[in-house]
């Protein structure tokens, strides 16, 4: 084929060559083709980062999702790879934030301490825990304990990008895979573990209206925090702490669940 890409092609078609031959030239064609993407996803996750995260840094490390996205992408799956794509950036802007270790130690430690009450307080109450009740089990006032969840909601969402569940290299879920759209979840828009994704669903199910909303606007809808004000009617600093504790109840409920069935 040589190093151009023949224009009567259709993309369909070129994935299906590239499946088969790994031409370099058709993988750069799609490089160029979804360097956009790599853009909008690093803005989506620009913004609510601390100052000292570069645009520019979160591009570079959405490329190595991107291309990551093309290499293991399967057109037989049904679904779009713009889709498939938005999820391998995101995850690989993730991971290397994770390894600069960017969040500060004392957010670090305050966000566990939140979580591992949440998860011990739900386990006791077989329900979702109320502001009151989780801020009362950290010796604080509901004020004090919403003040707190406003600090940390910069940092919350690596952590529901975090792989959950790993086993090969085909059977990893992170939590944001698995938020779907609520009228339907199509068990082929990842290859991931349906069990693992099964109690996932349950635990997101189980969040409270709002939460749960937030969270598939934000990830399924793609709309950005302010998008969700507008769409909620309230302050995007809201919709910021509502997306922090939805993420923390959410992985208390996980983590009981995991201990459940690991």
């Amino acid at each position: 084929m040589g190093n151009t890409i023949p224009e009567e092609k259709t993309e369909e078609e070129l994935w299906q060559q590239y499946r088969k031959k790994k031409d370099p030239a058709i993988r750069e064609f799609f490089i160029k083709q979804y360097a956009p993407l790599v853009k909008y996803v690093a803005g989506k996750v620009a913004m609510g980062m601390p100052h000292n995260v570069e645009f520019d840094d979160l591009v570079g490390f959405g490329v190595f999702g991107l291309i990551d996205a093309i290499d293991k992408y399967d057109p037989e799956k049904n679904v779009k790879f713009k889709t498939y794509a938005v999820t391998r950036i995101r995850g690989a802007i993730f991971d290397e934030l994770r390894q600069i270790d960017w969040v500060p130690r004392s957010v670090r430690q305050k966000t566990r301490e939140i979580e591992s009450t949440i998860s011990s307080l739900e386990a006791q109450l077989g329900r979702t825990a109320s502001d009151h009740e989780i801020a009362g089990a950290l010796g604080m006032d509901e004020a004090e304990y919403l003040k707190t969840i406003q600090k940390i909601s910069g940092t919350s969402i690596l952590s529901l990008n975090d792989v959950w569940f790993s086993g090969d290299e085909n059977d990893k879920v992170s939590i944001g895979d698995s938020i779907e759209s609520p009228s339907s979840l199509n068990p082929d828009v990842m290859v991931v573990n349906d069990e693992i994704r099964r109690v996932i669903v349950e635990a997101i199910n189980e969040l409270p209206d709002k939460e749960k909303k937030i969270l598939v606007l934000y990830y399924y809808e793609d709309l950005t925090l302010k998008d969700i004000g507008r769409v909620l009617e309230v302050t995007e600093s809201r919709v910021s702490q509502l997306h922090t504790k939805a993420i923390l109840h959410l992985r208390s409920k996980l983590t009981n669940i995991r201990k459940g069935i690991v």
